[in-house]
């Protein structure tokens, strides 16, 4: 990874556009970024009404760099209605999430759509076919985040969402956002009434490597940002490591009674850019988009 620390988002509510009071009331929660969704959770008849309402609430938003819009796969005609409907509107919002993505070229080219259009979003790419999972090098280096898309992949290779059978996909994102410096987001929690299991697999993905998750239930966003922002002791132990690896001339140190060495600095200088960069964007407006 080079260049200037990514500001990640560690939380990512989905609230369909359904409703454009629905939409505006989960913006008083506090997420990162805020998610208007046009694709699964809107059925084909109310599409729509349903980009109506996403302009509508692109419009109301105080902070529509913090908001998402996911939009329908790109080779369909919803798709083309979701980019023009994005395009046309005043207000844009800070990142599109593609979905059913089966190659970087696709991400080149909505990228190239809305370049046109002088629009210049972040563009988040759903991770839910074999395709991008066995190509997720490439659209890691094209997109700027990737979303683990567990529903869709299993019921693709047809299995049951299980960490076993997710384990292969989160390594692969999780290696390819590393080398590019993408973010890496993890699916959403289907076992809602299971609190326990949301706070295991948001443990585990942080120790996989990734920065945040995905969530479609208000009550979830506790758990995920306490497990995945910044945190103030884990930013200062960064410092901490990097200074005492500067002070030994870039060599070997021994901080608290562990080794460090350079790459614990590296790690440790990585860890304090992308909270100082979160912190910057995200931090301190209470999930307010």
């Amino acid at each position: 990874m080079t260049g200037a620390a990514r500001a990640i988002p560690r939380s990512i509510l989905y609230t369909p556009a359904l409703s454009l009071e629905r939409v505006v009331k989960a913006w008083s929660y506090d997420a990162d970024v805020h998610l208007v969704d046009l694709e699964d959770s809107v059925p084909p008849a109310d599409k729509p009404a349903a980009r109506a309402v996403c302009r509508a609430a692109l419009e109301k938003s105080a902070r529509p760099a913090n908001v998402a819009v996911r939009v329908n796969e790109l080779g369909s005609l919803a798709a083309v209605h979701d980019v023009l409907m994005l395009t046309d509107s005043p207000v844009r919002p800070g990142i599109v999430v593609m979905t059913m993505v089966t190659s970087a070229a696709e991400v080149d080219l909505l990228r190239r759509m809305l370049a046109s259009a002088d629009a210049h979003p972040e563009i988040y790419v759903t991770v839910e076919t074999v395709e991008a999972v066995t190509g997720i090098d490439a659209i890691a280096r094209a997109a700027d985040g990737l979303v683990l898309g567990s529903a869709d992949l299993a019921a693709t290779i047809g299995v049951e969402i299980t960490w076993e059978a997710m384990l292969a996909a989160r390594q692969a994102m999780a290696m390819a956002c590393a080398r590019h410096g993408t973010a890496c987001v993890d699916t959403a929690n289907f076992r809602l009434a299971e609190p326990a299991a949301l706070a295991e697999e948001t443990t585990r993905v942080r120790a996989l490597g990734f920065h945040g998750k995905a969530t479609v239930h208000p009550a979830e966003l506790d758990v995920i940002n306490r497990t995945l922002r910044p945190r103030p002791d884990e930013l200062a132990r960064a410092r901490r490591v990097a200074e005492a690896v500067t002070a030994a001339d870039g060599g070997i140190a021994v901080l608290d009674g562990n080794m460090v060495g350079p790459p614990f600095a590296r790690l440790a200088r990585t860890t304090a850019a992308r909270g100082e960069a979160w912190t910057d964007r995200f931090g301190g407006d209470g999930g307010t988009a």
